[in-house]
């Protein structure tokens, strides 16, 4: 004889609080794209050789043909502005004091946008379309942050 037992419908609430402290590789492609931007302040992106497409950041393999990247293009690191949003709250894993922007730019010669924080213009007069270039840190770690924002320019 079987016996069956009652399941309740409600749900179980767990609290659990965890940190943990772990280290990642970049891994080549993302390495010298890093390495890049500390040691010559220059944005490189990959193209795909089948559909021609120009990726930013890098991938090692074209999302849209499967194929593995391996042409390297240096871009000039001008775009333009295609969305943005503007943060005003404080949250504790942000890495800017608000208010500050985020936006996507469209770097001139990549098929891909790249997101980052916009810099160097009033928060109320951002506006889709604009033209945007990279200020570096001076001091670099070989990280996407050694660009400190993207500010108006040409």
């Amino acid at each position: 004889m079987t016996k069956h037992t009652q399941i309740s419908d409600e749900p179980v609430v767990v609290e659990v609080i965890a940190h943990s402290n772990f280290l990642v590789s970049a891994g080549a492609t993302n390495t010298k794209f890093l390495n890049s931007l500390k040691d010559d302040k220059k944005i490189l992106g990959l193209t795909c050789p089948k559909c021609k497409k120009v990726y930013v950041p890098p991938r090692l393999h074209c999302p849209t043909c499967f194929v593995r990247m391996s042409e390297w293009v240096d871009l000039s690191g001008k775009g333009t502005l295609s969305s943005y949003t503007v943060v005003r709250y404080k949250e504790p894993y942000m890495p800017k004091e608000p208010p500050f922007a985020y936006g996507i730019i469209q770097l001139d010669g990549a098929s891909t946008g790249m997101p980052h924080f916009l810099g160097g213009v009033d928060l109320d007069k951002i506006k889709i379309g604009m033209r945007l270039e990279p200020v570096f840190k001076e001091q670099r770690e070989g990280s996407i942050l050694d660009i400190d924002y993207f500010k108006p320019g040409s």
